[in-house]
């Protein structure tokens, strides 16, 4: 067999059971090892002085805007927000904007609904929504850019497609909106901890994504990036302790939001999930992004190599090099979805029924063996 991933023993990052072939970061990820130390020693220390070292789990949570701010190579922390969700750091964006009857926004109707229905839920303020649809063959972001006038405010995509696993060209959108002063929202959560990122060289004004993916986190912390020249801008929609300038001023009546993007964070810091993504995000930073990169891409070829082989399954992710990712979706030709996926449940696969398909989503660490056996399944 070709060597597809002669690389480091990754794995011995992670415990997973030897019997799970496990592809499926693009929904929920395992947890590396070091991140069960860190949450098992958060909750220890919890349990037997319970908040002694508060002000220590606040450096954890400014180490984790740090974290943020190098995997997305932001300006500055003071852009970095740890929201609950991808849905909650789009609908500050969604409900922070002033919108007129007559602007619109822009994106794509493939899109998860996080991306979809929050933009949907404007039109009863008169905004016009755009979903663009557009056939595989097509070329996508000039189809985004075509639906695009003078009364867009916004366009919103995200960075990978969950269902087809299609990468976006955001530099290519992100030039057309600065030319044309339009607002450039981005879902990056399948994007980002597999692939390089880059906020300027995208020209990002919103990214928005949950840790529990690509980034090996735990569910219920998110990054929210937000711009400096719209921090001051976004209407504010909550409101709580946490967002203050002076949060730990608890008597006075006087008091004005934070200058930097905790703005956003109306209440208590998820401090368990901080202690979580920032164990795993200390792994990824380790190793680095770029081998991160090579290694999901060479999985997704190798993926693409033998399932061209196999004349029962027809791929749906695009094959075009450009546009790949670390998401492979494929449909049999001869059984249905339900039955393909109860076969490799079965089989002790773990995947999921996405984009009219199977979608497999293999990490750096995802071990040869795991692909192989894969593949062995599919072809017989």
């Amino acid at each position: 067999m070709t060597t597809h991933n002669a690389k480091q023993n990754y794995e011995k990052d992670f415990n997973l059971n030897d019997e799970l072939i496990h592809l499926n970061h693009a929904a929920v990820a395992p947890w590396p090892l070091v991140t069960q130390q860190a949450v098992q020693e958060f909750a220890t220390e919890n349990t037997r002085i319970g908040s002694v070292n508060y002000l220590q789990w606040m450096q954890h949570e400014e180490n984790l805007r740090q974290q943020l701010k190098l995997l997305i190579n932001a300006d500055s922390t003071s852009e970095i927000a740890l929201l609950k969700s991808t849905s909650e750091a789009l609908s500050v964006v969604a409900y922070g904007i002033d919108w007129q009857p007559g602007d619109s926004v822009v994106s794509a109707a493939e899109e998860f609904p996080s991306n979809r229905l929050l933009w949907q839920s404007l039109q009863r303020f008169g905004v016009d929504v755009r979903l663009v649809d557009y056939l595989p063959e097509d070329d996508a972001e000039q189809c985004i850019i075509d639906a695009c006038d003078e009364s867009t405010r916004l366009v919103s995509i995200s960075a990978v497609q969950y269902g087809s696993g299609r990468r976006t060209n955001l530099l290519k959108i992100g030039d057309f909106c600065e030319q044309q002063n339009i607002l450039f929202c981005i879902d990056a959560i399948q994007q980002l901890g597999a692939l390089s990122f880059d906020v300027n060289k995208v020209k990002a004004d919103f990214v928005a994504a949950d840790g529990h993916k690509w980034m090996l986190g735990a569910e219920g912390l998110a990054l929210f990036y937000c711009r400096k020249k719209h921090l001051q801008t976004l209407k504010l929609n909550q409101y709580g302790w946490h967002m203050v300038e002076n949060m730990h001023d608890f008597n006075s009546n006087e008091w004005t939001p934070a200058d930097s993007a905790r703005r956003f964070e109306c209440g208590s810091p998820n401090m368990l999930g901080i202690m979580a993504l920032e164990a795993s995000l200390k792994l990824i930073h380790s190793i680095g992004m770029k081998t991160i990169e090579d290694q999901v891409l060479a999985n997704t070829r190798y993926l693409l190599q033998q399932f061209s082989a196999m004349p029962e399954l027809e791929i749906l992710s695009p094959q075009a090099t450009a546009q790949q990712s670390g998401i492979v979706v494929v449909r049999h030709r001869k059984k249905s979805n339900e039955e393909l996926f109860e076969y490799l449940k079965q089989h002790h696969v773990l995947c999921a029924p996405r984009g009219g398909g199977i979608r497999f989503s293999a990490h750096y660490y995802t071990p040869a063996t795991k692909l192989e056996q894969l593949v062995s399944l599919l072809d017989t």
